[in-house]
């Protein structure tokens, strides 16, 4: 899929760990974790929205879109 997930990459700039932003945004760290290592295949914008307010952040911090087709013509 060519959306990318950098929720690590803003949470180690907030200097924000994974127990503490669960328990802010309200979301089981098993499914924090699951969107931190970019394996989710979908996020709720209300969701989103709890991780932007936790994070002070916008959704382009967190969400990036990478074309395949490009990439794999660039190899």
């Amino acid at each position: 899929m060519g959306i990318i997930i950098n929720l690590d990459v803003v949470m180690a700039q907030r200097k924000k760990g994974l127990t503490e932003l669960a328990k802010e945004v309200d979301i089981t760290l098993a499914n924090l974790s699951i969107l931190k290592n970019n394996k989710a295949k979908a996020i709720r914008l209300s969701t989103l929205n709890a991780i932007c307010k936790s994070l002070d952040c916008q959704p382009g911090d967190i969400l990036q879109y990478i074309d395949e087709e490009k990439e794999e013509e660039k190899k």
